[in-house]
């Protein structure tokens, strides 16, 4: 391969497997440009795909195109190449993510082994089992976190209970202000057949059982109850919860810490584990502060992980590339 371009076939794969990345309600906030003749891959925020209510700051934004970023990195791996980002590297122009230099290089294989769990990891809103998730499955966990620079706290009970109010109590601040509930609802597909129709969204097959009482870990994206024929279950009384955070807040930490996500995402399914996600807590300024344990060197969270056995939950649409992807 040239070390000063890159084949269309090559980087339109790269992509495919970039985009399989989460994102806020699968809004899949991301362009990818190449540019003939050279070997990077720009990466773009979408601001067509902005939540100005729940994600103000575009911080929520940053993370999903972190992990789509990460996952170009590991793509990259499976094809004994090395996808080497520099990030925001235009001043003067927020949207510009990343440069990512692709290059011949020593296959990275421990993103390499990351690879076959890419289109395996979903976001599970079903019940996972009482079994707790053992002690060096998490410290591979924090492993991967510190590998992107980032920390992946395990909460004691007391800090779990904590976070678990929060939670709640965003369930409360959400039901209370129409403008959120109005943008949530826009991301929903109520419409969704899992046919592949729909290219973005949260389709009502991916949103799981409702619970039975209010203590359930997951966030009800129906909470109005608009959807007929949805089961309800019993979700575990006490959740294995995981925070992921930076010492600063800043675009870059965001973007680093949305790379950390997904290699902890990757990771957990590739141990067995199904994952769901919990940032509605984080969406409030003042609940997000109370979110970090005091006693703890990470300054900000960025995102709070549900792990255990259970349940894989599904996929969830994707853009075509072609709608993501440009050459010029």
């Amino acid at each position: 391969m040239s070390t000063t371009d890159l084949p269309r076939p090559l980087v339109t794969s790269l992509v495919e497997d970039a985009v399989t990345a989460p994102s806020m309600h699968n809004a899949q906030p991301w362009r990818f440009v190449h540019r003939t003749g050279t070997a990077v891959i720009e990466l773009y925020g979408d601001p067509s795909r902005e939540m100005p209510r729940e994600d103000p700051d575009h911080r929520a934004l940053h993370l999903g195109c972190g992990a789509a970023l990460f996952n170009l990195r590991v793509a990259a791996a499976h094809h004994a190449l090395e996808a080497v980002p520099s990030l925001l590297p235009t001043r003067g122009d927020p949207w510009h993510f990343a440069d990512v230099r692709v290059r011949e290089s020593t296959a990275d294989e421990g993103l390499a082994a990351l690879r076959p769990v890419l289109r395996e990891r979903h976001t599970s809103r079903f019940p996972f089992t009482e079994e707790p998730v053992p002690s060096e499955v998490l410290d591979d966990l924090q492993a991967a976190a510190l590998l992107e620079g980032c920390r992946l706290e395990v909460p004691g009970a007391w800090h779990t209970d904590t976070v678990m109010g929060l939670v709640h109590a965003s369930e409360l601040y959400e039901a209370a202000d129409d403008s959120v509930r109005a943008e949530v609802a826009g991301w929903i597909r109520a419409d969704g057949t899992g046919d592949g129709a729909a290219t973005e969204g949260i389709p009502p097959y991916a949103l799981g059982p409702r619970q039975y009482d209010v203590t359930s870990p997951v966030r009800d994206f129906d909470a109005p109850r608009h959807l007929t024929d949805r089961p309800s279950a019993r979700f575990e009384k006490r959740p294995r919860i995981v925070l992921l955070g930076t010492t600063e807040d800043t675009p870059g930490d965001w973007l680093k810490a949305g790379q950390a996500l997904q290699r902890v995402l990757l990771r957990a399914t590739l141990d067995g584990l199904s994952t769901s996600l919990m940032s509605q807590p984080l969406e409030w300024p003042e609940l997000r502060s109370d979110a970090r344990d005091p006693a703890s060197a990470t300054g900000y969270v960025h995102m709070v992980l549900r792990l255990g056995y259970g349940p894989r939950g599904t996929a969830t649409p994707r853009r075509p590339v072609s709608e993501v992807l440009t050459f010029v």
